[in-house]
C-alpha cells in the first residue's frame, strides 16, 4: 500500500508542473526565437555560441577570350578532288579475219588521221578477185551502153535491155562482194590519234579477233575525278577548271561531264574535265589535282586555328553574341588556301572566337576582348590577297 501511495503522489506532482508551464506561454515561442535570435545575428538556442555565421560562395570569374569581326569578301568556291587524266578515245584495234600480216605502215608513236590503214594482210586471191569484178563491171556497162543505143533506133527488143541492165547491176554486186572481203583484211584508224601500241610485227601471223593495235585520242585529253554529293550542286557544265598534274604542270580545262549517278561504294559523283593537248604534252594516265571554281559566295577568311568541333562532332568556329554569351556556327568550307580557310555559313554580325575556343563551350557566358591590331592587320591582308 505504501508503494501504491508514493506513485499516486508522484503522479500529481507531475501534473501540477506539466499544468504551471502550460500557464506560461513559453511552449509557443520555441521556433520563433530561434528566428528571431537568427535574424538578430545571434545563434539559435542549442547551437554552439562560437560557430562563425556561413558566407554565400563568391561568383567564378568570367573567362576572358580574344574576338574578331573579319572583312567579308566574295570568293569564288574551290572545289578540290584527286583524279587522273586519261585519253579521250581508246580503242584497242583487232583483225576480222585470220592471215599473214602483209604491211605495217604504223609504228609505235605514230599520229594517225580517221580512215589511215594501220594493217593489212596478205590477200592476193581477194585482191585478184576484186580486179575482175571491176573489169566484168566495165565490160557490163560498155553491153548495157550498146543496148540503149539499139533500142533508141528500135534495132533491139526491150527485154534484151533489161537484161543488160541486170546483168550491169549484178556485176556492181559481186565487186562490193568482193571489195567486202578485201576490206576485212585491213585495220584502218577509226579517229584521228596516235599509236600508244603494236604488240605484232610484220610477216607474222594472226588469229581472227588478235590485238594488233592501240589508239588513243590525246586532243582533248580529260582530267577524271570524283565529287562528293555535297559539292554536286555548285557545279555545272562548262566551268572552268585547274588541272595541276603531278609532275608539276598546271593547265586548264572545262568541265564536259558531271555524273547523275552516284557511285554505290563511295557515294561520289564522276566529273569530266576535257583538256586542250593539241601538242600532247599530257599524257594519260597521270595523277592529278583538279581544283574545280564555282559559284562565288560570300565569306570570310580565318586562320586554321579557329575551326573546331561541336558538341555533335561537326566542324565549326564559335562566336560570341551580343549578349556575350558562346554560340558555335557549322561551317560552309569555300576555299583551302595557303593563309587561311575561306569560310561561309557565318552571320555577318559573329564575332569570332580567335582565341580561347577550346575553353568555352556553347551558352557560357564570356567576356570578349577584340583581338590585338596585329591579328586584325594579318587577317585583313590575307582577306584582300585573297580576292586578288
Amino acid at each position: 500500500m505504501p508503494r501504491i501511495r508514493f506513485h499516486k503522489l508522484a503522479a500529481i506532482v507531475v501534473l501540477i508542473g506539466f499544468a504551471a508551464w502550460m500557464a506560461t506561454g513559453e511552449f509557443s515561442s520555441v521556433g520563433s526565437a530561434a528566428v528571431d535570435h537568427q535574424k538578430a545575428g545571434e545563434p539559435a538556442k542549442g547551437q554552439d555560441a562560437g560557430k562563425p555565421k556561413a558566407e554565400a560562395e563568391p561568383k567564378a570569374p568570367l573567362r576572358t577570350v580574344a574576338v574578331v569581326t573579319p572583312p567579308r569578301k566574295t570568293y569564288a568556291r574551290a572545289i578540290r578532288v584527286s583524279g587522273l587524266t586519261e585519253a579521250d578515245k581508246r580503242a584497242v584495234l583487232a583483225t576480222r579475219v585470220a592471215g599473214v600480216i602483209d604491211k605495217l605502215p604504223v609504228k609505235q608513236g605514230d599520229h594517225v588521221k580517221t580512215g589511215d590503214l594501220v594493217l593489212m594482210l596478205a590477200a592476193e586471191e581477194k585482191i585478184s578477185m576484186v580486179d575482175n569484178a571491176k573489169q566484168l563491171v566495165v565490160q557490163r556497162k560498155a553491153e548495157l551502153d550498146a543496148a540503149e543505143r539499139l533500142a533508141k533506133t528500135g534495132n533491139l527488143p526491150k527485154l534484151q535491155l533489161d537484161t543488160a541492165r541486170s546483168n550491169l547491176t549484178q556485176a556492181q554486186s559481186q565487186l562490193d562482194t568482193a571489195q567486202a572481203e578485201l576490206d576485212r583484211n585491213e585495220v584502218k584508224a577509226p579517229f584521228d590519234g596516235v599509236i600508244d601500241r603494236v604488240p605484232v610485227e610484220l610477216g607474222s601471223s594472226v588469229m581472227q579477233g588478235g590485238e594488233v593495235a592501240t589508239i588513243l585520242k590525246l586532243d582533248p585529253v580529260i582530267a577524271r575525278g570524283e565529287i562528293s554529293e555535297r559539292d554536286l550542286g555548285y557545279l555545272k557544265l562548262g566551268d572552268k577548271a585547274n588541272v595541276r598534274l603531278v609532275s608539276g604542270q598546271t593547265v586548264e580545262g572545262t568541265v564536259r561531264y558531271i555524273s547523275r549517278d552516284a557511285s554505290s561504294a563511295t557515294r561520289t559523283f564522276r566529273v569530266e574535265v576535257a583538256i586542250p593537248n593539241a601538242d600532247g604534252s599530257v599524257p594519260a594516265g597521270m595523277t592529278a589535282e583538279i581544283q574545280l571554281s564555282a559559284l562565288p559566295t560570300d565569306a570570310v577568311l580565318l586562320p586554321r586555328s579557329v575551326v573546331t568541333l561541336g558538341d555533335k562532332g561537326d566542324l565549326g568556329i564559335r562566336a560570341v553574341g551580343k549578349d556575350n554569351k558562346v554560340a558555335f556556327f557549322p561551317i560552309d568550307m569555300v576555299d583551302d588556301t595557303p593563309t587561311g580557310l575561306v569560310l561561309g555559313g557565318i552571320p555577318a554580325d559573329a564575332r569570332i572566337i580567335v582565341a580561347g575556343q577550346e575553353l568555352v563551350k556553347e551558352g557560357d557566358e564570356v567576356k570578349p576582348v577584340e583581338a590585338d591590331q596585329a591579328t586584325i592587320n594579318k587577317l585583313i591582308g590575307e582577306a584582300t590577297a585573297g580576292t586578288q
